[in-house]
């Protein structure tokens, strides 16, 4: 029985994400978020600061990523390092968030009802993780970023249909750079 590399790693990648979950113990050094502040609002680096360690990684590491490319965009570079703040609403611990992300890849029919309705109860730190595309655009939009910046935020994991304005290039660019870290 032969194994298809395509499905095995996603999942390598799924249980090295959880592990570098669990290990990200510090938050980003306040020298490296001043260095942020040529691209963040003093609101968006307070929303960049609200994520999780890994998230703040996360994003830096997707900012990079686009920096790299060569890419300038403000709304772009902003989208980066904001696109996950709304976790933060969630507020699990990083072994419940790993399973989480291991059920997207393994069950995503499973926690379709997490997104559903109303959160309350042991679901609602879920059906927010869940949400957290919207409820970081609503934020993004609250601390005055760019409409741009707030439909990125909103679009970072909505399957790309076309790809025919240049917020879908832009979006198109995130996507990738979110996947790659």
């Amino acid at each position: 029985m032969s194994t298809d590399l395509s499905e095995v790693m996603p999942v390598r990648y799924r249980v090295e994400q959880f592990l570098r979950a669990l290990t990200a113990q510090h938050a980003i050094s306040e020298q490296r978020i001043e260095q942020l502040a040529k691209i963040l609002s003093p609101e968006a680096r307070a929303l960049f600061v609200r994520q999780a360690p890994q998230d703040q990684r996360h994003a830096l590491a997707v900012y990079e990523t686009l920096c790299q490319q060569g890419r300038t965009h403000a709304g772009l570079l902003t989208a980066a390092l904001l696109h996950d703040v709304g976790k933060a609403a969630a507020q699990l611990p990083p072994w419940q968030r790993g399973l989480f992300v291991l059920a997207e890849r393994f069950a995503p029919h499973a926690l379709d009802g997490a997104a559903q309705g109303q959160p309350r109860g042991w679901r609602s730190s879920f059906t927010r993780y869940a949400r957290h595309a919207e409820i970081g655009a609503r934020w993004a939009e609250e601390a005055g970023c760019s409409l741009l910046t707030v439909d990125l935020i909103r679009r970072h994991e909505a399957p790309m249909r076309t790809c025919r304005t240049e917020e879908d290039r832009l979006l198109a660019a995130l996507q990738a750079a979110d996947s790659a870290n």
